[in-house]
């Protein structure tokens, strides 16, 4: 499995690049911090109406700069929407803006921009629902500056939550064609990653880590949403804004031709706000490797047993041995695939015949051809 080919295109060039921020895999200084990345998320206090319609514009961000000056504000390219805010209370929240990518420094502050595709609906004497406009003052249209001061650092990703109280925010001014809309939102921050870090051996085979963070709870692969990080030439790595969580590291050679295949380090836990350092070197391992051959000498309708031990678990009792083995076809062929690389001993055996064995080799991603092997009866 190569968990980096489930990716699409665009979002390995958006996200891992421009967000998570890929080390350069030639860095033999160490892995290089991400860019930041922040997620907004809109919630509601409840308020007694049946729907509060709000145009989103924007969401806009000042950094380094606590003023009062109109320059600086950077937007966060916000989609354009209408969103009825009695939607996102008791614990439900709407995502405006997702791990997008800002500078590490001070957020000084932050701004909702809105339009004035608001309205309202509420419940007439009739026990119908009437829809009204909501009056915008064009002061509110450009967005209530509201005061953050938030530590924004390299490799994390934070949430910001903007808390819109409705019942304070619609004013009735006398009667049903004068409703004012005058947002009072509060806003809060918090950090909601952490960092993988950890090194590959052997240093000089150029390798990808990485973890799923959401597979979007289907078996499509291609949807999964995935950290990714390359060594550099010490072999370290730095998964970066990682959500805290229990994952699998998954590590697999850049080059496909390589001779090792992937490696997977389960379990590794992410806390909020910390580093969680692999204390072992994760090692690749070799690719494993195929033996063919044929048996002579069989009986009709017997079949011999190919057997390789690759680790007799240090135990006398052979069930516990981890083995591969398989049996011969009508003509005494036989094909071990999954073999580890390495030198074993290969022992042909069967029924009413002398067993043998033979050395062989098994070599990574190739087949290895043994000479034909011919067993006779067993006379005792």
């Amino acid at each position: 499995m190569n968990v980096i080919k489930k990716l699409k295109l665009a979002f390995l060039s958006v996200l891992l690049v421009s967000v998570f921020g890929c080390e350069d895999k030639n860095d033999s200084e160490g892995p290089s911090a991400s860019q930041p990345t922040i997620t907004v998320k809109l919630v509601d206090a409840p308020g007694d109406f049946k729907a509060v319609n709000v145009e989103v514009v924007d969401v806009m961000i000042k950094m380094n700069d606590d003023s009062e000056d109109e320059n600086g504000w950077v937007s966060l390219e916000v989609e354009d929407e209408t969103i009825n805010l009695l939607d996102f209370t008791g614990g439900m929240s709407k995502v405006l803006v997702e791990r997008f990518p800002i500078p590490a420094g001070t957020l000084s502050q932050m701004r909702l921009v809105l339009g004035d595709g608001n309205t309202i609906v509420i419940e007439n004497d009739s026990e119908e629902d009437v829809e009204h406009d909501l009056k915008t003052p064009s002061a509110q249209q450009s967005g209530l500056k509201l005061k953050v001061n938030s530590e924004i650092e390299e490799g994390y990703s934070y949430d910001f939550i903007l808390d819109f109280d409705v019942e304070k925010s619609i004013v009735m001014a006398g009667n049903s064609d004068n409703i004012i809309l005058k947002p009072v939102l509060n806003v809060s921050a918090e950090i909601n990653s952490g960092i993988i870090e950890g090194a590959v051996v052997p240093t000089d085979v150029p390798a990808m880590a990485s973890v799923v963070i959401d597979d979007m709870g289907n078996d499509d692969p291609e949807d999964d949403l995935v950290i990714s990080a390359y060594t550099n030439d010490a072999g370290s790595f730095a998964l970066w804004g990682v959500p805290a969580g229990t994952y699998n590291v998954v590590v697999t050679p850049v080059n496909e031709a390589s001779v090792y295949g992937e490696t997977v380090v389960t379990d590794v836990v992410v806390t909020k706000g910390e580093t969680t350092v692999i204390g072992e070197p994760i090692e690749l391992t070799l690719m494993p490797g195929s033996v063919s051959g044929t048996v002579l000498g069989l009986g009709e309708g017997v079949v011999a047993e190919a057997l390789i031990v690759i680790d007799d678990m240090g135990t006398p009792e052979t069930e516990d041995d981890i083995a591969v083995s398989v049996n011969t076809d009508a003509e005494g062929a036989f094909l071990l695939e999954e073999v580890p690389a390495g030198d074993y001993m290969l022992t042909f055996s069967a029924e009413g015949y002398v067993s043998q064995t033979v050395e062989v080799t098994v070599v990574p991603g190739e087949v290895t051809n043994v000479a034909d092997v011919t067993l006779v009866l067993d006379e005792a």
